[in-house]
């Protein structure tokens, strides 16, 4: 089967699993590999030029450090059917028979490195799947897995090494899992990249006014604001991205976008060595399509993890290795973020205006507040972030955003306007108290900082130390601990540190949190001798129904709030029907035994996608449950007449007594 195209001599070849097949050279434009693979999952591919390969197929690779003769990052479109989409090609690949691929040694840091004996990369036919070694293996290209793709391509230079670098990112296209909108710190970049300005970085609107509102449900009372935003910029995070991958690829770095890492890799000693993507061509009932091609094994000396929040496998690693157990960290907090993207009116359009909010239309038990962005262009970014330790289970983020850009002093902002890009995404607000330590890079490992809210420039710059770690491994043979060492003597470990105590006050509301707060940034500028804890983990603080009623939210009127129909066709997420669930419930029972009657299905409500729904399998399951939930609801306001004394209870009631059963 064809997989592999490259340029020779004015010829294409196409390398197969065996051998090379002379192609007359036409066209550099499109070329599709003859082979029945779906667009969605075609084998990973690179073009190569002359240099890398002979005809006999050793590699030739040079051991220079320039730039690779080609660098394509290309928009991947995902087509149903047996085709591969057009121009898909990816920088500097040696592509060698791999025959014997040996487990690497792993120091337990967390990091989890694994050495291979000889230097270059290969691919390898194997019964099982194929797979590929590269030095070190990065998962994600958001700002943390690029940033540290890049160092360690500027240190290669620096010492006159070649290592291979791997990124593999499940969005079709580097920056298509980042919705625009974002303030950004440039510390990082500027250790990073010195020269972004001159070099065209899409970062040219600086912050000209800063605002802090507190809202009422009908006013907006101005507070001082304490984020600091002198010196940053707002930017489109999604365009910055590509254009970091665009500088890892003229440094060498190999990108990969369309693939999704579904599993880690181990030896015999549980150590890790790479990461697997996962299969592709499955059919929704788990049978194989014709299309069907098995995942691809990425094999690496060392593997980084910078998948975002709550990756997958970052919290497989964490599980695996007990990572917060040893760092003595506390729970993860999250929060769920709801985002737009506007243009408005010339005359309303004010680039460089930053505005946070606190308060309505939240309750004062629950954390989060709102932003809005003024980019460029006449574009505004909005958004609303809400934390998931929220009491009410009849709570709906998403209803709660639409409830926000009807204030009366956000609507005539966004009213003769139009909405352009739709998207939320979940958030780790544990900040600090969040170190699991080990090669989980950016948002992963919770280096968002809660009262900044910021966390590019953090996450960045942990993907920089990890560089450094890994590199010191493979040209050294030390340890992943200089990563630990590095993050605690690095500004990050200071500027959290300050920020510790921030997201805990609000544990005891929105008024002492403010409080509490405003003392920390004001007087004891984050060096406050004590350190505040978590509450329960978010899952644990959501309240039974029982004790709340059901929020009843107003219809959207077309005009600044919408349905979530018209919002998912905005975000232009786009699934095969005839694909596996990408949610999978670890007890399909949970939701009917305790979601619906203890929390009146929740799940409903808090995804932004409504990609959760409550089906019964019968109508008498439906008629059992709310029957159950009603009963429940009689016993509530029974017992409380009891235990003010407005009614007793008699003796032998069996009726009441079979109701506390249920």
């Amino acid at each position: 089967m064809f997989r592999f195209l490259f340029k020779s001599n004015n010829n294409f070849r196409v390398l197969g699993s065996k051998s090379f097949h002379p192609i007359p050279y036409t066209s550099f434009n499109h070329h599709h590999c003859n082979s029945a693979v779906s667009s969605i999952h075609p084998q990973i591919a690179s073009p190569i030029s002359s240099n890398d390969f002979n005809l006999s197929g050793s590699s030739s690779r040079p051991s220079g450090n320039g730039p690779p003769s080609v660098s394509v990052l290309d928009r991947i479109s995902r087509i149903s059917g047996p085709e591969m989409a057009g121009n898909r090609f990816f920088s500097s690949g040696c592509l060698l028979n791999c025959k014997n691929l040996m487990s690497g040694k792993v120091n337990g840091s967390g990091l989890l490195p694994g050495s291979f004996e000889g230097e270059s990369r290969g691919f390898s036919s194997e019964p099982d799947r194929e797979s590929m070694e590269y030095d070190v293996v990065i998962v994600g290209a958001g700002p943390a897995g690029l940033s540290a793709a890049i160092r360690l391509k500027q240190m290669c230079r620096a010492k006159d090494v070649d290592f291979s670098v791997c990124v593999v990112e499940k969005g079709a296209e580097v920056g298509a899992h980042i919705i625009s909108g974002n303030v950004f710190e440039p510390r990082a970049l500027d250790e990073l990249l010195p020269e972004w300005k001159q070099e065209e970085a899409p970062i040219n609107v600086p912050v000209s006014s800063d605002k802090f509102w507190f809202l009422t449900k009908d006013r907006a009372f101005s507070l001082p604001s304490p984020f600091d935003n002198k010196g940053n910029y707002i930017i489109s995070l999604s365009q910055l991205v590509r254009w970091l991958g665009g500088k890892a690829e003229q440094l060498g770095v190999e990108i990969y976008p369309g693939f999704a890492a579904s599993e880690m890799l181990y030896d015999a000693n549980h150590n890790v060595i790479g990461i697997g993507t996962n299969d592709m061509g499955i059919a929704k009932d788990g049978s194989k399509k014709e299309t069907f091609q098995r995942g691809v094994e990425l094999r690496g000396r060392v593997t980084l993890l910078a998948e975002g929040c709550r990756g997958s496998l970052s919290e497989k690693v964490l599980r695996d290795y007990n990572l917060r157990e040893k760092a003595q960290a506390q729970h993860q907090t999250y929060a769920l973020g709801i985002k737009e993207v506007w243009e408005i009116d010339e005359g309303k359009h004010k680039p460089g205006t930053v505005l946070h909010t606190l308060g309505w239309p939240l309750d004062h038990k629950t954390y989060g507040g709102s932003f809005l962005y003024h980019m460029n262009e006449r574009q505004v970014s909005i958004g609303l972030v809400v934390a998931l330790n929220y009491h009410n289970p009849f709570l709906n983020p998403y209803e709660e955003f639409q409830k926000l850009k009807h204030h009366p002093a956000i609507k005539p902002l966004l009213e003769g306007g139009t909405v352009l890009q739709y998207g939320a995404r979940s958030l780790n607000e544990g900040g600090f108290q969040f170190f699991p330590g080990g090669a989980i890079i950016g948002c992963s490992a919770g280096f968002l900082n809660v009262p900044k809210i910021k966390g590019t420039h953090t996450a960045m710059k942990s993907g920089m130390l990890a560089a450094e770690a890994a590199f010191d491994v493979l040209h050294e043979g030390s340890s992943m601990e200089k990563y630990w060492d590095g993050l605690r003597n690095s500004w990050i470990w200071e500027e959290l540190h300050k920020a510790r105590n921030y997201r805990p006050a609000f544990e005891y509301g929105l008024i002492p949190g403010l409080a509490l707060s405003a003392l920390e940034h004001y007087v004891l500028k984050g060096r406050s001798p004590l350190t505040l804890k978590h509450g329960k983990p978010d899952h644990e603080a959501t309240d039974v129904a029982l004790l709340h009623s059901p929020i009843q939210y107003p219809k959207p009127d077309g005009i600044v709030s919408f349905d979530v129909p018209t919002s998912l066709y905005r975000s232009n997420t786009n699934h095969d029907h005839d694909q596996p669930a990408h949610l999978r419930l670890r007890d399909p029972q949970v939701p009917e035994r305790v979601n619906f009657p203890d929390y009146a299905g929740p799940e409903s409500r808090y995804c932004p996608a409504r990609t959760s729904q409550m089906k019964m399998v019968s109508q008498d399951c439906r008629s059992m449950l709310k029957t159950a939930y009603t009963a429940r609801r009689a016993i509530s306001r029974i017992q409380s007449k009891i235990s003010s004394g407005q009614c007793q209870k008699a003796e032998g009631d069996r009726d009441t007594q079979s109701w506390n059963g249920i």
